[in-house]
């Protein structure tokens, strides 16, 4: 039981280290209006619903507020894995369930006094709960800097630090009544915005897997051969799969997005939280439920994030089959979706994804004052273009919607930097359905896949590693020419060539990164830094 409570307390540790707050500030709105919304709808259907089963108040509170929050573990794993973190509806998923967390720590700080509810018996947990939070905020902000200014010059001294400021918090939220996981999970949260997140995760990886397996095997246990409420499991189980997919569809649509970042949103918070299962154990232990619906709990927990896996997994795919029936969906909405699409697009050139490569694409067409249009999932990268004016769509590569507004039909070109190779040969055979004469560049990873390509019609296909090697290759033909290095003249011309070349390099990487710097800037800031550097390079030349 010890190790499996440190399992569950690592992987909230984990967790808490990977939702970085700052990625969730343009979603901010959306993200605590439909988390609060989704809370208060689903627990209020849960709790009727459970009632209706049988079961008694204290027992279908709980079950209700268990079928409300999903897990934070579960979705920033796959979408990691997927790389759809940055993407709207990830953001979106993630701010929901960063407001799911924090409501989920008050109601744990309620829990011991949840029988006999009063004035005194709410606000001492409460404020508790909101205590420890604040804790984690403030030491985020003010004491964490100064500590890992010094500490992150040792990696091993980084790793006993992190390990240290996990079991504080811990042990904080023990001493406060609370689950031991809820303070790991803050104490993650206190470090996730720093640079220094992704060494820690790293070290960690191992002690988290070791724990994890613990808890996962303790709970696999703990469900009985003959399940006792296995009707009652199979229906919360749809409950969560489908109830809660509708109730965040609706909210996110009616706060104005479209149906594929209002579905996508809603698909990835299918199943129940590790939270849950916290919830279920300190409810087991201070007798509010039976052990028998903590075994359907577990049961519930199993089944929906199996199920909900496969869901994110396989999300655009479901999409495409869900598009004609969510149709409706796009009456209702406000329209929020970020685009800049000035009218009359023709003989333009549409570029997938723009970030180094698609960027660079992108300013050799403004060279050459070609027309064209910019399609990226990153909703930073499109505020990015559309502050500078530059016709761009929010949308990914593998949605036909999308590949129907861009104009497909009378585009000269089509280029994609985005090296999936399912979208691409979806994207691929639309060109060649409606606009058979386009040139289609796209990008693989692989050599098989860039096979696959050709195969399905594309004019010419990147590899970015091969092109890496190239660059490597052509780098040391020149050094190989330079001469017998025993003859000191020419190993001092061949010194100087390379000198030379590791200067432009160096000029050419700090010009790219100061141009990734300023396309975060709103225009006006913009170019008030452009005015500053240009006054001090006037200065420098006088």
């Amino acid at each position: 039981s010890t190790f499996a409570e440190m399992g569950i307390a690592f992987l909230l540790f984990m967790v808490g280290l990977e939702l970085d707050l700052s990625r969730l500030k343009q979603v901010g709105r959306v993200s605590v209006l439909c988390g609060l919304g989704q809370i208060a709808i689903t627990f209020t259907f849960g709790f009727l619903l459970s009632t209706l089963l049988g079961f008694q108040q204290l027992e279908s509170f709980y079950i209700a507020f268990i079928l409300t929050i999903s897990s934070t573990m579960v979705v920033i794993k796959l979408l990691s894995d997927k790389n759809e973190l940055d993407t709207l509806h990830g953001k979106i998923a993630l701010g929901i369930l960063l407001v799911q967390d924090i409501v989920t720590i008050l109601v744990l700080a309620m829990l011991t006094n949840i029988g006999s509810l009063s004035l005194s018996t709410v606000a001492d947990p409460l404020l508790k709960g909101l205590g420890l939070v604040s804790i984690a905020i403030v030491a985020g902000v003010y004491v964490t800097p100064f500590l890992l200014r010094y500490i992150a010059r040792s990696i091993e001294l980084l790793f006993l630090f992190a390990l240290s400021w996990c079991f504080v918090f811990a042990a904080s939220s023990f001493v406060l009544g609370l689950s031991i996981g809820v303070g790991a999970f803050l104490a993650g949260l206190s470090l996730a915005a720093f640079p220094y997140n992704i060494e820690i995760i790293g070290r960690i990886k191992s002690l988290r897997d070791f724990f994890a397996t613990i808890f996962f095997v303790s709970l696999g246990m703990q469900i009985p051969a003959h399940l006792v409420f296995l009707p009652e499991a199979i229906i919360f189980s749809l409950f969560v799969l489908l109830g809660n997919i509708l109730i965040v569809l609706l909210i996110v649509t009616l706060l104005g997005y479209k149906k594929r970042t209002s579905f996508l949103s809603a698909l990835y918070l299918a199943q129940i939280s590790e939270f849950s299962l916290i919830m279920a154990s300190e409810g087991l232990r201070l007798g509010h439920i039976s052990y028998d619906v903590f075994s359907m709990i577990i049961f519930i927990g199993v089944t929906t994030i199996t199920i909900s896996s496969y869901f994110i997994i396989h999300g655009p795919e479901i999409y495409r089959r869900m598009s004609p029936v969510l149709r409706v969906i796009d009456r209702i909405s406000k329209d929020k979706e970020l685009e800049h699409l000035p009218k009359g697009h023709k003989n333009h050139v549409i570029v997938f994804g723009c970030k180094r490569m698609g960027y660079k694409i992108v300013r050799t067409l403004q060279k050459f004052r070609r027309d064209f249009l910019v399609v990226d999932i990153n909703p930073d990268v499109i505020d990015s273009l559309i502050c500078q004016t530059i016709s761009c769509i929010y949308g990914d590569i593998g949605d036909f919607e999308i590949l129907d507004r861009i104009n497909l039909k009378n585009a000269d070109a089509v280029i994609s930097t985005v090296p999936d190779q399912k979208d691409n040969l979806f994207m691929i055979d639309e060109i060649k359905r409606v606009n058979a004469d386009a040139l289609i560049v796209v990008t693989s990873d692989d050599l098989d896949g860039a096979l696959r390509l050709y195969n399905a019609g594309a004019d010419y296909v990147m590899l970015p590693r091969m092109l890496a090697g190239d660059a490597i290759s052509e780098f040391m033909e020149r050094h190989m020419k330079c001469g017998d290095k025993r003859v000191l003249g020419e190993h001092m011309k061949c010194r100087k060539r390379l000198d030379q070349i590791k200067s432009e390099h160096i000029m050419r990487l700090e010009e790219i990164k100061r141009d990734e710097l300023l396309r975060k800037y709103e225009p006006s800031f913009l170019k008030a830094l452009e005015k500053k550097f240009d006054r001090g390079r006037d200065h420098k030349e006088y």
